[in-house]
């Protein structure tokens, strides 16, 4: 069996979530799971792996190395908000990191992965944005600052997406999902294959025609929290049909 989630934004702030997660993590041996793949935005930040030793990150590390050595293949692509988690987080978590796109074949059939900000390209500014913080030289000069100047930088970067986030819901949606012509593009460039995506926080099912080919798009939701339950989703493959399962957790 193998579980996909995304977009957990887990933090100290996030308590439900957090818990959610950690239940969610401990079944997955019971669950018969094989492998799982977490799609990215998995911190809500991570500003290098100098930050391991965080009491906080310390606990879902350790949880994710308790999976590891039950036998869980843990599988990691990088989101626009942990894109910054490096080899020493995944060897201490026990985890492989994959590129965006990846291609997973499974027997007969494949699936491409991705995080989905990619395939958002209606927002211009995100993207010049994405590109040049993934590039060598900004993460190289970002990283050498002290731990310290690096959280007030991610959270003035934070405050100022929210913002922006805030100003396009109010003017032009469309700016937050994906642009269907990159999607026919993504799709055709990757096989066809069974697209898995998250980032914009739009659980559903979609059907594309590409080339003539019927495809399918799997967006995962985004996990959340209220003052009575946490809930989010995976999806399931269980070597025949793929499945949305919906996870909820009370708080205490």
């Amino acid at each position: 069996m193998l579980y996909f989630i995304s977009d957990l934004h887990l933090s100290p702030a996030v308590p439900g979530i957090t818990a959610l997660f950690l239940d969610f993590l401990a079944s997955l041996p019971g669950r018969q799971a094989s492998s799982l793949y977490i799609l990215g935005d998995f911190f809500d930040h991570w500003v290098g792996d100098d930050d391991c030793t965080d009491p906080y990150n310390a606990r879902i590390i350790a949880a994710l190395r308790q999976a590891a050595d039950q036998g869980i293949e843990l599988n990691l692509l990088h989101g626009n908000r942990d894109f910054l988690l490096g080899q020493d987080f995944a060897t201490a978590a026990g985890l492989r990191l994959l590129p965006d796109p990846y291609v997973l074949s499974v027997v007969t059939w494949q699936f491409v992965l991705s995080h989905g900000d990619i395939l958002c390209t209606d927002d211009r500014d995100y993207q010049d944005f994405r590109a040049q913080v993934r590039g060598a030289a900004w993460q190289g000069e970002f990283l050498a600052k002290p731990l310290a100047e690096r959280k007030a930088i991610a959270a003035a970067l934070r405050q100022r997406s929210e913002a922006i986030k805030a100003e396009k819901r109010d003017g032009a949606d469309y700016l937050m999902d994906v642009n269907a012509a990159t999607v026919e593009d993504f799709l055709r460039d990757n096989g066809y294959a069974t697209l898995i995506h998250g980032h914009t926080h739009r659980p559903d099912r979609h059907d594309h025609i590409v080339d003539g080919i019927h495809c399918e798009r799997w967006v995962l939701a985004d996990w959340r929290q209220d003052a009575s339950r946490a809930w989010g989703d995976c999806l399931v493959w269980d070597g025949e049909t793929l499945q949305r399962e919906n996870l909820q957790r009370p708080l205490a």
